[in-house]
């Protein structure tokens, strides 16, 4: 069965740092774009950064400059570097998938535990 499993979180003060993990298993990783969504209380699941199969990456605005997302196939494994963390960006982070049709993969729309990021100021 196709799996994600987040790790990494914690509490950091502002302007700290972390490396979030999501490891996957159960299908062909390295054909599969990956991203990671959070959600903070009161607002609505946010995609934050997502990288192709081959690479490209997409950073939402907020984050641009502070988060760097990067992959290892070999791993089966996608990371989200946090560098100068605030507030705002305290949530839940979820790791997805994103396969051709001819791939079987995990749904997109299906959320595991995640993991959960605290920043105080």
């Amino acid at each position: 069965q196709a799996q994600l499993r987040e790790s990494g979180g914690g509490s950091v003060q502002a302007g700290g740092s972390l490396k979030l993990a999501c490891v996957a298993s159960g299908y062909d990783f390295s054909s599969c774009g990956m991203g990671w969504h959070r959600q903070a209380p009161g607002k609505e699941r946010e995609l934050v950064s997502t990288i192709t199969n081959q690479g490209v990456t997409y950073y939402v605005d907020s984050v641009k400059g502070r988060f760097t997302i990067s992959r290892d196939n070999a791993l089966k494994t996608v990371y989200l570097q946090l560098d100068n963390l605030n507030s705002r960006d305290t949530g839940v982070y979820h790791c997805a998938a994103r396969c051709p049709p001819w791939i079987p993969g995990p749904p997109e729309n299906v959320w595991g535990q995640g993991t959960r990021v605290t920043v105080s100021s």
